[in-house]
């Protein structure tokens, strides 16, 4: 392998990045948009949901129980209810996802025994909101209720038995808001990473055929590892640069907690940048079209990263069949380390498992691809 050869390969590829506006759109404007979209549109938090509200009764204490739920930051009331109906309609509408009902004999009923209902009905077409608004609202009612027994005792000249209860004090750590996005933003980086890094790359050999330049290439006496060598230097930097933006973004834009070392970082970073540009090449190679070589580079890259790495959906409640089928799967090692890093602080010893698993991962990739391109024109 020469040295002279291998930049003059990589100064080709950089003019070809250079010349077509598709591929530089790729490598500088969708980075851009897919921080700003996944970084502000997808949000594993549940807050403000709307909510209707019939009270029955409306007294002074069935008020402030509605009143607690509005001055949460879980629920918002939209709407008050006077029938039945309404509430149907309201529900059939979307109008609000939940309703609170409150019987007319709320306040008797809590004076005479200590202890009333509250109804609430939810729209369980949005199963997972469903379920943690159903929290919330347990939660609200948790508070209150621990108020009104208090009230009920005091008045009724009686001590609260305190024998035997059981406080729970939690206590969180590594992501103390409780904030999703601290836990989507890193894995942000390896979407966008995996997406622009296969994408640039899966057209480097596939548009040599289409322009009718690859006769040249293969009359030369480079190599096919100075062939992908070259061709891949610039798209190496790209991908650097990309990540360095995306990274700077998450920290002093979106503010994620930072604990961890840079050079591990970098490090890993690299590593999983060699990988991706490893499957985009091998992609490229095998396939002649630029189209296709694009298409078969995003299902390869896009789908694993966002469905299969822990990136939306924690990998520890999928089946344990597709749980297998994840350790095949290279970005989850990837997000892992960058959650890591980011909210615990982890280092090198720490990594060790995901770390070499990418090192894996970067070893076949590229030699598979190295090995892939052979200097013969009737090569499929």
């Amino acid at each position: 392998m020469k040295l002279k050869r291998l930049l003059a390969i990589a100064y080709k590829e950089t003019l070809q990045i250079w010349r077509d506006p598709r591929s530089l759109a790729i490598a500088l404007l969708m980075p851009l948009m897919q921080m700003g979209l996944l970084g502000y549109g997808v949000s594993l938090d549940v807050r403000h949901v709307a909510l209707c509200v019939y009270d029955q009764e409306n007294s002074q204490i069935s008020r402030a129980l509605v009143q607690d739920f509005a001055s949460s930051n879980w629920f918002a009331v939209v709407r008050q209810l006077h029938n039945e109906a309404e509430l149907r309609d309201a529900m059939d509408r979307s109008v609000c996802i939940g309703a609170i009902t409150i019987a007319s004999n709320f306040t008797r009923t809590l004076d005479s025994s200590g202890t009333a209902s509250v109804q609430a009905i939810f729209d369980a077409t949005d199963v997972n909101t469903t379920n943690i608004a159903i929290g919330y609202a347990q939660g609200v009612i948790a508070l209150v209720t621990a108020d009104f027994e208090r009230n009920w005792l005091r008045m009724h000249g009686e001590l609260a038995q305190t024998v035997g209860s059981v406080d729970l004090e939690p206590r969180v750590m590594f992501n103390e808001a409780l904030d999703s996005r601290n836990f989507i933003i890193p894995g942000v980086v390896a979407v966008i990473l995996g997406l622009v890094g296969a994408q640039l790359t899966s057209l480097t050999v596939s548009r040599e055929w289409e322009r009718g330049t690859m006769e040249q290439l293969i009359s030369t006496p480079v190599t096919a590892l100075e062939l992908m060598i070259g061709k891949l230097m610039p798209y190496f930097i790209v991908g650097l640069v990309d990540a360095g933006f995306c990274l700077i973004a998450a920290i002093f834009w979106f503010r994620v907690p930072f604990r961890g070392a840079f050079g591990t970082l970098a490090a890993t970073t690299m590593l999983y940048t060699l990988v991706v540009l490893g499957i985009g090449y091998l992609v490229s190679v095998r396939i002649r079209s630029q189209l296709g070589a694009s298409q078969v580079a995003l299902l390869l890259t896009m789908l694993p990263t966002t469905l299969l790495s822990g990136y939306t959906f924690p990998i520890d409640q999928m089946p344990h069949f597709v749980q297998m089928i994840t350790y095949a799967v290279y970005p989850r090692y990837f997000v892992t380390i960058l959650r890591a890093v980011f909210l615990k602080g982890s280092g090198l010893s720490e990594l060790i498992g995901p770390i070499l698993a990418l090192v894996v991962f970067a070893v076949l990739i590229i030699r598979i691809a190295a090995r892939s391109f052979h200097k013969r024109l009737d090569e499929r």
